[in-house]
């Protein structure tokens, strides 16, 4: 019952990118199924934030709603990102030499910092616990531990950056001076990494 919910669901979200608006009447005959039954779905695809919906007046009658997708609801479908943003590197790195991608990495370091410091207060633990939060939030999957030594254990198991860092290492060495800097420590060692050896997960240990 769940991998038909889940299947429905993708169903209606395909409808939607193609079709850019439908009413409720417009999917229940797409999908074939009673109008509540696609309400209960239209719910819980808003309660995601996957779609919202707009009223419209009618001349005669209620208003009806018209749904379509949020952008979070576009970005759930695949994205060519990685790819594109490689390309543009490889592209900057023959035009004008590997320094200027390297002064590109430095400063989306300083950018980021400049935007998550004020998030990032507190106790050590609580400044760890905000950069998971941010990181997590980032897509990077985040989870972290406090082991027997007094260090913590910082584990992404997502890196939407993959291809890029396995390209261009300065992307890793970056991500790991930015820690450094927002959690005001020099102890940030990585363990393990997605981009460098073919591993599950980048893996940090945090020491004050």
């Amino acid at each position: 019952m769940k991998k038909e919910t889940n299947s429905t669901r993708q169903v209606i979200l395909t409808l939607l990118k193609r079709q850019k608006e439908l009413t409720v009447s417009a999917l229940a005959t797409e999908l074939e199924l009673t109008e509540m039954a696609v309400r209960r779905h239209l719910r819980e695809l808003e309660k995601d934030q996957l779609i919202s919906s707009r009223v419209e007046k009618q001349a005669m009658g209620r208003p009806i709603h018209r749904y379509f997708l949020t952008e979070k609801g576009n970005e759930s479908f695949p994205r060519n990102y990685n790819e594109l943003s490689l390309g543009i590197l490889q592209d900057l790195e023959q035009l004008s030499g590997s320094e200027i991608v390297d002064q590109l990495f430095e400063q989306r370091k300083e950018r980021l910092y400049k935007k998550y410091e004020v998030d990032i207060t507190g106790s050590f633990e609580e400044r760890i616990e905000a950069l998971a939060k941010i990181q997590s939030e980032g897509g990077y999957m985040v989870e972290y531990k406090k082991t027997e030594d007094g260090s913590f254990e910082f584990v992404e198991y997502n890196c939407p950056i993959a291809q890029v860092a396995k390209e261009y290492p300065i992307a890793c060495s970056c991500e790991q001076e930015l820690f450094k800097k927002l959690l005001k420590t020099n102890s940030v060692e990585r363990t393990s990494c997605i981009a460098k050896e073919n591993s599950t997960c980048c893996v940090y240990k945090l020491k004050e």
